[in-house]
């Protein structure tokens, strides 16, 4: 009767521009005898409900009817919808049910969801195809270039390899003092493998002064970490990364600050008075005392984690004005920002934060942290705007991780299948281009523990510490890896690498999801593996805006199709421990094998247990030149490669240069 995912019964399906109409046909039994039919729309802002007469439009063979109408919403935001149609059975309400089809009730029940963005919104277009990598700036590598000012209450690990110290300090706490000593320069030194992944993207976890091994507790956002290195450090690391075609994300923590810090100086590390010491200090208006200066507002009650007032003038004018820390560091080479705990920072500041942000550099990246579907995030008693053009340009993905994980670890295949179709039907398409696509990050376990590891539960930190997977859980495990990652780089978003799940990296919660990266010992078969997502993804055109349709999701196999006006990519999944065959459509019969088998003359293939099929066909030959698979592909990245050859060769001749520099910008 209804699907709002087919456009037979809604055109355009998914998120919708403001002002665009979209076209709503019901299908109607006719023995229904429907004499009347209505859309009722829903406004999320302040409640209302608007109801629009549907027309009779004709026969669909000989038993149903087609009745629909048009909707336009005029401004951004959240709309949800059902229909009532009258019938010799009464007034019936056709609702949501799952898979998005539609069910005839007596009384109404789930709505659809209409999202509805700024027909303004655009994001940057340089993080299509592409592939990111979390660093854990402490463990990622070490270049041994003796550092300045570092405090000496920290703690150097002797050896790289090795556990973060986990264990209690005599006031029962857990300090994050330790350090292994990576740094910015280890970073630049590594920046040739990176690219051999495919990498086009780093996100940095926080790298500004700190004192902690995780960084979240800011103590200068002027200055990077002395541990790390120094702002000329940061400066060569995003000059040679942009050499590359990578570019840097810095981790911005704004919600709140170290206690100490240089804002707050609770520990009186710093010469000039914070809030703690006085109330004279210019930072005291950034923060919320109860009785000054024990009692304050902190993140989540750490005493550690002084909250800020984020809307407060001088706080805002220090993050967002013209001389702010978000511009500052754009100009210094970042290309983005990613948003700490996006949810704790209000809608003036994230618009404020925006407004920084593409001022400086229209092609800078804001992605926010977000655990929950983004669309419908509620926050502090209302709903969030996160994805409607004002705000957030993508967010981290935790439903595709929560998807993945669960159809390979045994959950069902249609129900992990929904959780993606959900997504892809309410958020708006620039924002799933750029979707951060992870398995695991430096706040989950690692991928490999989660996909063959004995669950967590309530084991402590000593049993973590101890417990590793054993030599055939591991073996399950690397299998399992190979495909969530799979999933992972050719679902509709950007795949992000959380630095180590290549090299086969294990770990429970933090710390030990945060160990040094194992140089000299990486499954080395795990990493040419993730080598060869990274070539598919550069190669391969519907990687980058490609359609989504879903072929199969059931028991433990789930395949799906990508595909634009290029080429298309099949992907079938096997998550179970016995083979199954799977016939495909006609068209994927003499498709190439990338991986697995290639389908047999019924365009069957057999799925090993834990196994995959990958297939390919182009549609139309690629063209030629700066637009090929792989290379720039619009005019604006084929003219900054040709600039950046010129800046690169011709250095003896400016006059040259410039003549052609004045060349470029013309065309």
């Amino acid at each position: 009767m209804f699907n709002s995912r087919n456009p037979a019964f809604r055109y355009p399906t998914g998120a919708v521009a403001d002002c665009l109409p979209v076209h709503f046909r019901i299908d109607m039994p006719r023995d229904l005898r429907c004499s009347a039919a209505r859309l009722l729309v829903r406004h999320d802002e302040d409640g209302t409900v608007d109801r629009y007469d549907m027309f009779w439009c004709g026969m669909n063979g000989d038993n149903h009817e087609w009745w629909e109408c048009h909707y336009a919403a005029q401004k951004p935001g959240l709309y949800f919808y059902h229909f009532e149609v009258d019938t010799w059975r009464g007034t019936l309400h056709l609702c949501r049910s799952f898979g998005s089809e539609g069910i005839l009730l007596e009384s109404a029940r789930d709505d659809w969801q209409l999202t509805v963005y700024d027909r303004a919104f655009h994001t940057p277009a340089w993080l299509l195809g592409g592939v990111m990598y979390q660093i854990f700036p402490d463990r990622f590598f070490a270049s041994g270039t003796p550092k300045k000012g570092v405090p000496k209450d920290r703690k150097l690990h002797t050896a790289w390899e090795g556990q973060p110290d986990w264990e209690l300090d005599e006031q029962g706490r857990i300090t994050n003092t330790d350090y292994f000593g990576g740094d910015l320069r280890g970073i630049t030194e590594k920046l040739d493998y990176l690219k051999t992944l495919g990498v086009t993207c780093i996100y940095l976890n926080p790298i500004f002064e700190s004192h902690s091994n995780h960084r979240y507790d800011t103590a200068n956002y002027e200055k990077i970490d002395p541990l790390l290195g120094n702002e000329a450090d940061f400066k060569a690391l995003c000059a040679e990364a942009k050499k590359r075609g990578i570019r840097v994300m810095l981790d911005g923590v704004f919600s709140h600050t170290g206690s100490d810090s240089v804002y707050f100086n609770r520990e009186g590390r710093y010469k000039t008075p914070g809030a703690y010491n006085s109330k004279e200090s210019p930072y005291y208006p950034w923060y919320t005392f109860h009785n000054w200066p024990d009692e304050y507002d902190c993140w989540w009650n750490f005493l550690t984690l002084p909250n800020v007032t984020e809307t407060e003038p001088t706080y805002n004018a220090y993050i967002n004005g013209p001389d702010g820390i978000v511009r500052r560091w754009l100009k210094a080479g970042a290309s983005g920002w990613r948003l700490d705990v996006a949810d704790e920072l209000p809608d003036a500041f994230l618009d404020n934060l925006r407004v920084a942000v593409k001022t400086q550099d229209p092609d800078a990246l804001v992605l926010g942290e977000v655990w929950e579907d983004a669309s419908t995030k509620s926050a502090y008693n209302h709903r969030r705007k996160y994805l409607l053009g004002e705000q957030l340009d993508t967010v981290m993905n935790y439903p595709f991780r929560d998807a993945i994980l669960g159809f390979l670890t045994g959950s069902d295949a249609a129900q992990m299948m929904e959780i993606v179709l959900n997504i892809l039907e309410n958020y708006p398409p620039q924002v799933i281009h750029l979707l951060m696509n992870h398995i695991g990050t430096h706040d989950t376990e690692r991928a490999l523990t989660m996909l063959a590891g004995e669950p967590v539960g309530g084991h402590g930190r000593r049993w973590q510490s101890r417990t590793h997977l054993s030599r055939e859980r591991r073996r399950v495990g690397l299998q399992r890896l190979k495909l969530a990652s799979l999933l992972q780089f050719t679902l509709p978003g950007v795949p992000c690498i959380y630095y180590g799940d290549e090299a086969g990296m294990e770990g429970y919660k933090d710390p030990f999801n945060r160990g040094p990266y194992p140089w000299g010992q990486e499954d080395k078969d795990l990493v040419l593996w993730y080598a060869e997502l990274g070539q598919l993804r550069r190669e391969l055109s519907c990687l980058k805006q490609g359609q989504f349709s879903p072929l199969q999701a059931d028991g433990h196999c789930m395949a799906y199709v990508r595909e634009d006006a290029v080429d298309a990519l099949l992907v079938a999944v096997n998550a179970g421990d016995e083979p199954r065959t799977l016939y495909l459509p006609e068209q994927w019969r003499t498709a190439t094998a990338l991986f697995g088998e290639e389908p047999d003359r019924n365009s069957a293939v057999t799925l090993p247990a834990r196994g995959c099929a990958v297939l390919t066909y182009q549609k139309h030959p690629s063209p030629a030149g700066p637009y090929a698979l792989g290379k720039p592909e619009t005019p604006e990245e084929a003219i900054e490669s040709i600039k950046d050859k010129i800046i690169e060769n011709m250095d003896q001749k400016p006059e040259l240069k410039k003549e052609l520099l004045d060349f470029l910008k013309k065309i």
